[in-house]
């Protein structure tokens, strides 16, 4: 039964309104299908984060105008069918593939992600790849390892240090008592000259009447007397002046 133009009007709306946000699209055939494999299909589809439908392909390029998924449903031949989503392109490539794998009346022809037409064998290629997440994982484990291994090792310093200091408390290595004060040798003692000799030396302190020493005069050495000879000692003693006064012996008379 041919469609009325006003029904593909708003079939065209409502695929180009599906397609607005897409990012991938896998494109395949089929010879016939079971209501019960369409069921299923678009059942697998829905839980991998995508839709599907059976295309007319005029609408199909007509809907796709300005899409990221425009030159994959532009000149599609005989039947044709979609699974498109705006999410995840391995997680549907995976679901869509296995699929496909236990229903041979279905063929992929075609893909697109995020505007990059692919071939079938680069669909199946994609259905074997990790996960978008786990990529993401191994991608941020490369770039952080340098940063991570640095972390672990100043970690590790730290708990080393920890574990040191934790061990020293519980073996009380830090409540033993005081090591004895260093003895100080005794100065030599000086001897008294040495001493003397210090304190003439010492700067005198500003301000302070500083006395001289003052020289010891040198004693007055005696001559020695020369002893006269008894002879001589008379004579001088006659000769001496008499003192005034004093009484001079007479000498006897011969």
């Amino acid at each position: 039964m041919a469609l009325t133009k006003a029904k593909k009007t708003q079939k065209v709306k409502v695929l180009s309104k599906e397609l607005e946000t897409s990012t991938t699209a896998i494109i395949g055939t089929f010879a016939k299908l079971t209501v019960a494999q369409d069921f299923e299909l678009r059942k697998v589809v829905r839980a991998a984060g995508g839709k599907y439908r059976v295309l007319k392909n005029k609408l199909a390029a007509k809907a796709s105008q300005g899409t990221k998924v425009e030159a994959a449903l532009k000149g599609l031949k005989g039947v044709s069918a979609a699974a498109f989503t705006s999410g995840d392109p391995v997680e549907l490539a995976k679901a869509f593939s296995k699929w496909v794998s236990d229903n041979a009346e279905f063929t992929f022809k075609l893909g697109i992600i995020d505007g990059k037409l692919i071939n079938v064998d680069e669909v199946k290629a994609l259905a074997s790849m990790p996960p978008k997440e786990e990529l993401y994982a191994k991608l941020l484990f490369l770039i952080n390892s340098p940063a991570q291994r640095l972390v672990t090792v100043l970690n590790a310093t730290g708990r080393d240090l920890a574990v040191v200091v934790n061990e020293a408390v519980k073996g009380e290595k830090f409540t033993g008592k005081a090591a004895p004060a260093a003895k100080t040798e005794a100065a030599p003692a000086v001897e008294p000259e040495k001493q003397a000799e210090a304190a003439a030396t010492e700067a005198p302190v500003e301000g302070a009447v500083v006395e001289e020493p003052v020289a010891a005069e040198p004693e007055a050495v005696a001559e020695p007397v020369a002893v006269a000879e008894p002879e001589k000692q008379a004579e001088a003693a006659a000769t001496e002046a008499p003192v005034e006064g004093a009484v001079v012996p007479e000498e006897p008379a011969s």
